[in-house]
């Protein structure tokens, strides 16, 4: 093996323990505060268990929906015209491995692989993938630009306090070396043919229109998920409301690389529902909820279908 090869392979065992001790430290912290409060838990299931079919039914037609939405946000992140039900399918695969691998790891191995069995170079197929993942963090916080305004108060700043500060100038520090680095160069050049793959797609209208919209309406019926949900339970948020509290708590949640923001979203959510004045019990039914909707119903299908993909040779 190269001193190159080898410099990656360490590199990559590193963050991989890295990420699964992050990863560890987040779901040890989510039981610890479900424990904590597993009166309100308790109470939150039984208030879901009673809670009104009728919006349950729309939340569960939302969710369908966030696969045809990423079907299409993928589809816009490539030139190539895909195959249509391989692609949806996939999504819905990639739904359920990313579930159970940290950081988006699953839905994109998932996702890899079907671009790969189309046709396209790993590189090109790495770079749709970045691509996809880049119009989705920025679809979701043009959302809250557009949200918050119309709902002023809801979403309050932190107060700065010494460990965030720390926090930041130890982002700071991680920036200056990597910079400093023999990785940079690499990075760059990943970074440049993002762009010029960016640039590529929106020469092309269609492929730019189906890029974005698929992003926007990803995020969007991932709201209307918890809007039915918050609807169901008698939640007392305007619909509004709760779609701002649930981009936020998305886009917070993503920066913790848990598998499918176990932990980390589940929290995010519960504390945003509470600090806008949600009983306790409210709140984690409509956790609930938005899990029973968007992971637990789905999962296995979901990895039935992975099966069936990767043994029709597939992904």
């Amino acid at each position: 093996m190269t001193a190159p090869a080898e410099l990656s392979t360490s590199l990559g065992r590193r963050y991989a323990r890295w990420q699964a001790g992050v990863c560890l430290a987040v779901l040890l912290g989510a039981v610890y505060l479900a424990r904590r409060h597993w009166p309100a838990v308790e109470s939150g299931a039984g208030r879901l268990a009673v809670a009104d079919q009728g919006w349950l039914l729309v939340g569960a037609a939302a969710a369908m929906g966030t696969w045809a939405a990423s079907a299409l946000a993928q589809q816009g992140a490539v030139v190539p015209r895909l195959p249509g039900p391989r692609l949806v399918a996939a999504q819905f695969a990639a739904s359920a491995a990313n579930h159970l691998l940290p950081a988006g790891l699953g839905a994109g191995a998932v996702n890899l692989r079907f671009l790969m069995r189309c046709g396209l170079p790993a590189g090109r197929s790495a770079g749709a993938l970045a691509v996809k993942a880049t119009a989705g963090a920025t679809a979701r916080l043009t959302l809250i630009a557009l949200l918050a305004p119309a709902c002023p108060g809801l979403l309050r700043l932190p107060r700065i306090s010494p460990t965030a500060v720390a926090a930041a100038l130890g982002v700071t520090v991680l920036v200056a070396v990597l910079l400093a680095s023999p990785l940079w160069p690499r990075c760059r050049r990943a970074l440049a043919a993002v762009l010029a793959d960016i640039r590529a797609l929106h020469a092309c209208p269609v492929r730019a229109a189906a890029l974005w919209g698929g992003s926007v309406a990803f995020a969007l019926l991932h709201a209307l998920v918890l809007v039915a949900v918050t609807r169901a339970v008698g939640l007392p948020l305007a619909p509004l409301q709760v779609a701002l509290l649930y981009l936020a708590a998305s886009s917070a949640a993503a920066l913790l690389p848990t598998p499918g923001g176990f932990g980390s979203l589940d929290a995010a959510l519960a504390l945003a529902f509470t600090a806008a004045g949600t009983p306790g019990a409210a709140a984690a039914s409509a956790v609930l909820g938005y899990r029973l909707l968007t992971v637990w119903l789905p999962l296995l299908p979901g990895l039935l279908v992975l099966g069936v993909l990767v043994r029709r040779k597939a992904l």
